[in-house]
This record gives C-alpha cells, structure tokens and sequence, in this order.
C-alpha cells in the first residue's frame, strides 16, 4: 500500500522508548517488534488513561517456555498484561498485549473473527522493530488487515456511498461482535478522528481487493463505489450474525483469561468498564476469593446494566 499506512511511525517520545526499552528488557530477545495504538495516540498524551501497546514477538515457548502461559497465548491469543513505570517523576501506565508473528499474519489475513483485522485497520504506530526484515513483515501485516476488513464488511454495506459511512458502519459492525463498553457512537468517533487517514488506507487498498472499488474525492467528501456480487452479500449476512456470536464467546474467555495472566486483572477489568461506559463497578469480595465460580455472575449484572454490549 502507498500512502498513509497503518504502522507508519510516530513522533519521538523519550516516555514510549523508555517503556519499550523495559518491556524489552522484561521479556528478552523474543520480542520482535512493539505497536501502539488506542486513545493515547490518538490524543499525543501518554500520561492520560493506559497506553495500549502490542508485543510481537518470534514464538510463544521462546517467551514463556513451555508452560501454561505460552499454552494460553497459543489457544486464545493475545495474553493481556499490565505494567506501571516512573517517568521524569510521573507514573506511566500501560497494558500490553503479547501476539506472535505468525498469529498477526494469520489474524489479518485468515481468521473469521474480526478481532485483529478490526484492530489493525485503525492508526497504529510502529514504535520498535528488531530490524528492517521484521519492520517490513509487520507493515505487510497490517496493510494486509485493511484489504481484509474492506473485504469483509464491503458486502454489508450499500452498493455506494461516503468512505467516512464506509468506515464508520464498517468498525460498528467489528464492535458489535465483541462485548463492548464504549458507546454506540465509538465507530463514528474513531472514523472522524482520523477520517483523512481511513480515506488514504482505502484508495491505496482498493487494487487489491476481490472485487472492483472506485474511490472518488478527498477528505469528508470522499465517496466509494463497489461492485459486489450478490453471492457474497448473501455469505456476509451469513457470515456477520456468527462473528457476533462466536466473539461474544471469546470475549468473555479473554476476560477471565486476563484475570490470571497479570496481578490487579479484576481491578483492570473494572478499570477499563467504567472508564467506557461512565458506571461505577464494584468487584464484590467473594468474586476476588473464588473468581472462576462467582465471576460469571458478575458478568451478567454488568451485562443487563448495559455496560456490556
């Protein structure tokens, strides 16, 4: 793909490489490259909330070894793990996520669920590469997610219409099929962040899409025509009710999967659902005593509050 490109870089930042350089001190020479996305880089501002960050790395033994850990991360990746440093006197928070190599090729180009596609297609910043071999396989990555979410989500979409209606149906349809805290209007909130750059990521992934999509204009005017074949909308309105189905599933195992993997996961969890969905959480006691029996529980009261979707 030319032009903007997920993982195209970000400005220097002396707190992101200080963080990188601990997380790659923590987990050795296994770590291949290191990816930042979410709201701190979208507002510049590494000290508001959680920098979100995504640890590629060469194999899961090589990491872990050959215990449950690496087991986890191959069954359901990623693994999901917590980490506060000091920082020219501030605190520095961040939650990161371990994903191999060939799980992120696999994820943006094969899986059914959108989990990584979705992701990958929103601005991202390589923060760190090994070198410029693994540079290049992870752009290719992540330029290949664009190609597989327009793909995927062109066919539920009308015939034509605005690239900024294009993409904000388009990461509605990836949020539906997953538990949710953000609100209904997340999609169009990320799309109007960054609408120059989802227009530039579809005109350069269009010549290499299964079907013909024309771009035409620039900017908010931007308008999208494709020829889509009526047997792949009809695979689509298949296809989309069992990616919400099967990733509602995954949701939750990855959310009792995060209770295990780093310390304070049910605080995190807390955390992250009342930042979203502006309600307060309470983890009541027995919950933290007997996680595996009472969580579920929890998860249902939250779900009929509506701080899940």
């Amino acid at each position: 793909m030319n032009g903007a490109r997920p993982g195209a870089g970000t400005p220097p930042s002396p707190a992101l490489a200080t963080l990188v350089d601990t997380l790659r001190a923590r987990h050795g020479d296994a770590v291949e490259a290191v990816l930042f996305y979410g709201s701190c880089l979208r507002s510049g501002d590494l000290f508001d909330g959680l920098v979100d960050l995504y640890l590629i790395v060469d194999g899961y033994r090589h990491l872990y070894g050959a215990g449950l850990r690496a087991a986890a991360n191959r069954l359901l990746p990623p693994n999901v793990y917590y980490i506060e440093i000091p920082v020219d006197g501030r605190v520095l928070r961040a939650k990161y996520a371990v994903l191999s190599k060939a799980d992120l090729r696999r994820g943006t180009r094969r899986w059914f669920h959108s989990y990584l596609w979705g992701r990958f297609t929103q601005p991202i910043a390589l923060a760190w590469a090994r070198d410029d071999r693994v540079r290049q396989e992870v752009m290719d990555s992540l330029s290949a997610a664009v190609r597989t979410f327009l793909e995927r989500v062109l066919p539920r979409l009308p015939a034509a219409g605005t690239v900024r209606e294009l993409w904000q149906r388009g990461l509605a349809l990836s949020y539906a099929a997953e538990l949710r805290a953000e609100s209904s209007g997340r999609a169009a909130e990320l799309t109007d962040a960054a609408l120059d750059y989802y227009v530039s990521v579809t005109r350069a992934a269009a010549p290499g899409l299964r079907w013909p999509l024309h771009i035409e204009g620039s900017g908010g005017q931007a308008r999208y025509r494709a020829d889509i074949p009526g047997r792949a909308r009809l695979l689509a309105r298949l296809a989309w009710p069992l990616r919400r189905l099967q990733g509602k599933l995954l949701s939750v195992l990855r959310l009792l999967k995060a209770l295990f993997t780093f310390d304070g996961g049910l605080d995190y969890i807390a955390w992250k659902l009342e930042r979203h969905s502006g309600q307060k959480v309470e983890i009541p006691d027995r919950v933290r005593r007997w996680p595996l029996i009472f969580v579920w529980g929890l998860f249902w009261r939250l779900y009929r509050r509506g701080i899940f979707r």
